[in-house]
C-alpha cells in the first residue's frame, strides 16, 4: 500500500501546508535559508500534518487555522529530527547527509531551536489556548523522553513498559496530539476528540515499533541508513527486548549494545541472531495489535471517506518497508 492514494483526498490541503512551511525559509541569513529549504524538502511522509488534516474533516473547520496547525506539527517534527541526529551522531537520514554532518553542533542546535520557535508561532496562529497547551505539553514530552534516555540509569530499560514509555515520548505523543488538535479545530464532540487522540496514539505506537523492526530487518538502500543503527548506538528496541528475554545469557548482542564490539561483522552477527530468534515476528504481532486498536478507536466516528483514509493509513503503517 502506498501513501499517494490515501492522501489524494487532502492533496490540495497538503500543498497549502507545504507552502506555509516553506515560508519559514524567508529569513535574513542566506545560509540558514538554504539549509531550511533543504531540510523541509528532503523527504518525509508528512504523516503528522495528514493526521491534523484528516481529523479536522469530520466537522466544519477554519481551513487557515488547520493549515497553520498542520505546518506546526511537521515543523516541530523536523526540529526534533535535527536534534535526534545530533544526539545520535547520525550523518545520514533518508539517504541524505544530516545537518550535523556539515555544520558544527552549535549551529545545528540553534537551527533546531529556530524551527521549534517557528512551530510554536504556527500553533499560536490557531488562536486556541487548548491547542497551544497540547502542543507545548507534547514538546515537553518529546524533550523529557530524550533527557530520560540520556540521564536515566540502565535499570528497567529491557522491559516492554520502559520501551513503550520511550516510544510514546519519541513518536506517539505527536501522532496523538496531531489527531486530537485537528479534531479540536473542527469543534468535534468531546468523545470524538478523545477517540481521535486514541487513534493517533495507537497509530504512533505501531509506527515506531515498525520503524524499530525495519532498523534490523529492512533494506539499507530503502532505509537510507545502515541496518542495526539502534544496536550500534546502544538503543534497546522491542525486537532486542524479545531477544534478550529469550536469551538472557547472550553476550554477542549485549556486547554490541554496550559499545564493546570490534567492527561491522559483529554488528551484522548480532542483527542476524535477533532476526533468526523470532523476535521480529513477535514485534510485528505487537505492532499489529496497536494498529487494531487504532482502527477500533475510529468506530464511533462518522462513516465517510476521511474515516476510510485513516483506516487505510493504519494499513500503510504496518505494511511499509521504509
Amino acid at each position: 500500500m502506498k501513501l499517494i492514494p490515501i492522501f489524494e483526498l487532502i492533496r490540495e490541503d497538503l500543498e497549502c501546508v507545504e507552502r506555509k512551511m516553506r515560508g519559514v525559509s524567508r529569513i535574513e541569513y542566506e545560509q540558514l535559508r538554504a539549509t531550511l529549504d533543504y531540510l523541509l524538502g528532503s523527504g518525509g511522509k508528512r504523516l503528522r500534518p495528514a493526521l491534523v488534516l484528516l481529523s479536522s474533516k469530520f466537522y466544519p473547520a477554519d481551513a487557515e487555522k488547520v493549515t497553520s496547525l498542520a505546518a506546526a506539527v511537521e515543523t516541530l517534527h523536523t526540529a526534533t529530527l535535527i536534534h535526534d541526529d545530533l544526539l545520535d551522531n547520525a550523518f545520514l537520514r533518508r539517504g541524505n547527509p544530516t545537518l550535523n554532518a556539515t555544520w558544527n553542533s552549535v549551529a545545528t542546535v540553534l537551527t533546531g531551536d529556530y524551527l521549534f520557535a517557528r512551530a510554536a508561532a504556527f500553533a499560536a496562529e490557531t488562536k486556541s489556548v487548548r491547542v497551544v497547551s497540547i502542543f507545548a505539553q507534547t514538546l515537553m514530552s518529546i524533550c523529557g523522553g530524550e533527557l530520560k534516555q540520556i540521564f536515566g540509569s540502565d535499570q528497567g530499560q529491557t522491559t516492554r513498559e520502559y520501551y513503550y514509555q520511550r516510544i510514546y515520548s519519541k513518536t506517539a505523543s505527536l501522532f496523538a496530539a496531531s489527531a486530537e488538535t485537528g479534531a479540536l479545530l473542527s469543534e468535534a464532540p468531546e468523545p470524538e476528540v478523545q477517540a481521535l487522540r486514541d487513534y493517533g496514539y495507537n497509530l504512533g505506537m505501531a509506527f515506531q515499533i515498525v520503524d524499530d523492526i525495519l532498523d534490523l530487518a529492512g533494506d539499507e538502500d530503502e532505509l537510507g541508513k545502515p541496518v542495526g543503527s539502534d544496536l550500534r548506538q546502544g538503543v534497546i528496541t522491542l525486537p532486542t527486548i524479545y531477544f534478550l528475554q529469550a536469551h538472557p545469557e547472550d553476550e554477542a548482542v549485549t556486547r554490541v549494545l554496550s559499545g564493546r564490539y570490534g567492527g561491522d561483522d559483529e554488528v551484522r552477527t548480532a542483527v542476524e541472531m535477533i532476526k533468526e530468534s523470532g523476535a521480529i515476528e513477535s514485534s510485528t504481532a505487537e505492532a499489529k495489535r496497536f494498529a487494531a486498536r487504532s482502527r477500533d478507536a475510529l468506530s464511533t466516528l462518522p462513516h465517510n471517506e476521511y474515516r476510510q483514509a485513516m483506516l487505510d493509513l493504519t494499513d500503510f503503517v504496518v505494511e511499509r518497508r521504509k
